[in-house]
């Protein structure tokens, strides 16, 4: 196993790759099959901090739509919401 992913309902709630296996491509492979499952697009929330991640979604094509203070989430950590359209 490399990875994981959790969607429901056009809401991803995880992707996760092993940190060893990053940078190899298998998150783009998890990112394509999460787009072909939900080809009408989906969202899914991101820690403002997680640069990382952000950038790994915002190259993809992913857009912010909100930023949160962190109030309405249970680690109190500003985050935030992401949203994948088909171009």
């Amino acid at each position: 196993m490399i990875g994981f992913f959790a969607l429901s309902e056009c809401f991803l709630y995880h992707l996760y790759v092993y940190p060893e296996l990053h940078g190899l491509g298998a998150g783009s492979l998890l990112f394509d099959r999460v787009k072909a499952l939900a080809p009408d697009g989906f969202r899914l929330w991101v820690f403002q901090r997680n640069t990382q991640a952000r950038e790994f979604y915002e190259h993809r094509g992913m857009r912010v739509v909100e930023l949160t203070d962190g109030s309405g989430n249970q680690e109190r950590e500003p985050d935030a919401l992401y949203e994948w359209l088909p171009s």
